[in-house]
């Protein structure tokens, strides 16, 4: 099956699905969403997140917000040489912030709208340079950017009801209901990111709380379509029954790689999503889930393997992954995920996620496949019902071609040391979150990183931090 064949049969398929979902419409209809909302919360007050102003448990608008600092250093470590984007080897320390309001509003009892406006600034150590696995999560990857609020998320919800099976949905930024339909069809469409609704993990996905690194709070080899600050355009559709989801979703890439405008034209460039949720845990009488993940990015994307020839020809003077004329080229990848309950108050989770390799690294960052795990536990453990803390290890790889490129002196958006000895990149991280005062938290983290940027001759790197985090 060509190129050609295989973008057809995906996009067949996802218009295949959309069109079922709009056509069980009627069935929705029949099927209905209950008129009044139950005000009982999904998690008792101690499970709960404290915030500085109260929340009630129904009603038609949602106002809240959060603020988000993370302070980080690092020593001076060895490095026997030091690239345009290598991490510096000298002692540095940056703060990043990020500023949130979100907003909400439910239509009626099957339709929703979300808006969300933020503020991101500060610095990030090296300028977000030198690492696959980059410490901070928040990080603005261009300085340059505009540091004036900006729209982060924009999003229409569509509830299609197709059992009369109620479950409790717990109110907050991504949903105002209190109550859905236990079998239903959601369909939302309008700007957001891509983690908002594939590859979450309750362990390891929220960087105000959790984990802050790259490729411990996510699969590291999703290069999940997203504009220099993380969003995109675009719409998902997602099946939800009791025990398993399924979940697809077409979205904008932007125009050049870590870019801040979108190619807006389907032709040119858009990213497909599938992931299958399956809520059923690996071991006897324990809660867990696996989520199968797969992704297929269209876009403007150079292939190492041509840069490196290019070069090697003697017609650039390092490999250039950009200089080549505009072309589609597709980059495709897979992941699982899993999160497995140990007890009531500790759960272990794992990522693996493994994309081809041999087309530029567009979006996220220079990681290939990677392997992650860890573990989450809840403060009820030592009897501080609002903590909770974590640890877990990385370990990412790049393909042979995308090694070429970076030891002949190529530059990725991220990496490029000049020159490259390769060797896994080893990521470990423990944090803990530590409730302060209704909505106040503060986290120590540490990050030990082995040769970051995938280099041998660089590191190993220790990477100390804090955060100081307010929900509104």
């Amino acid at each position: 099956m060509n190129k050609k064949t295989k973008i057809l049969v995906m996009a067949a398929r996802l218009a295949w699905f959309f069109l079922f979902c709009f056509q069980t419409a009627a069935l929705g209809q029949t099927a209905g969403l209950t008129e009044s909302f139950k005000e009982t919360p999904t998690v008792t007050e101690d499970e709960s997140t404290d915030s500085m102003l109260p929340h009630p448990s129904d009603g038609r608008f949602w106002v809240s917000g959060q603020m988000n600092f993370i302070s980080q250093a690092h020593p001076d470590f060895d490095a026997k040489y030091t690239g345009t984007n290598s991490l510096l080897p000298n002692y540095e320390k940056a703060t990043s912030r990020v500023l949130t309001v979100y907003t909400g509003v439910r239509l009626n009892n099957s339709i929703e709208l979300i808006g969300d406006a933020e503020e991101a600034g500060g610095q990030a150590l090296s300028q977000a340079l030198g690492l696959a696995g980059f410490s901070n999560l928040d990080a603005v990857r261009n300085p340059s950017l505009s540091k004036n609020p900006y729209l982060a998320r924009a999003i229409f919800h569509k509830v299609i009801a197709l059992s009369n099976e109620k479950v409790e949905n717990e109110r907050g930024p991504m949903s105002n209901f209190t109550e859905l339909p236990e079998r239903r069809i959601d369909i939302r469409f309008g700007k957001f990111t891509a983690p908002d609704f594939f590859d979450i993990n309750s362990v390891g996905s929220d960087s105000h709380f959790q984990f802050m690194n790259w490729a411990t709070a996510q699969n590291g080899a999703y290069d999940y379509a997203a504009d220099t600050r993380g969003y995109t355009w675009g719409a998902v559709v997602e099946y939800q029954a009791k025990n398993y989801a399924f979940r697809a979703g077409d979205m904008l890439m932007p125009k050049i790689a870590n870019g801040i405008d979108m190619e807006w034209s389907l032709r040119k460039a858009h990213a497909e999503n599938f992931e299958f949720e399956l809520r059923k845990g690996l071991l006897p009488k324990k809660d867990g889930t696996v989520r199968l993940l797969s992704y297929i990015n269209h876009a403007n994307m150079g292939i190492y393997r041509d840069a490196v020839a290019q070069y090697k020809a003697g017609l650039t003077p390092v490999p250039e992954i950009t200089d080549h004329p505009w072309h589609t080229t597709i980059k495709y990848g897979f992941g699982v995920n899993i999160e497995q309950a140990l007890s009531a108050n500790l759960k272990a989770f794992a990522r693996w996620g493994w994309n081809n390799g041999k087309t530029e690294s567009f979006v996220y960052t220079e990681i290939d496949s990677t392997f992650v795990a860890g573990l989450g536990a809840n403060g009820h453990l030592w009897h501080r019902n609002k903590d909770r803390a974590g640890a877990a290890i990385a370990s990412n790889a790049i393909s042979k071609d995308h090694q070429n490129y970076l030891a002949d002196g190529g530059l990725g958006f991220i990496l490029g040391d000049g020159r490259l000895n390769y060797g896994r990149e080893q990521i470990f991280e423990t944090y803990y979150t530590a409730h302060v005062w209704r909505g106040l938290y503060i986290s120590p983290d540490l990050q030990h990183v082995n040769n970051p940027g995938y280099n041998r001759d660089r590191g190993p790197v220790l990477i100390p931090g804090l955060r100081l985090h307010v929900e509104l």
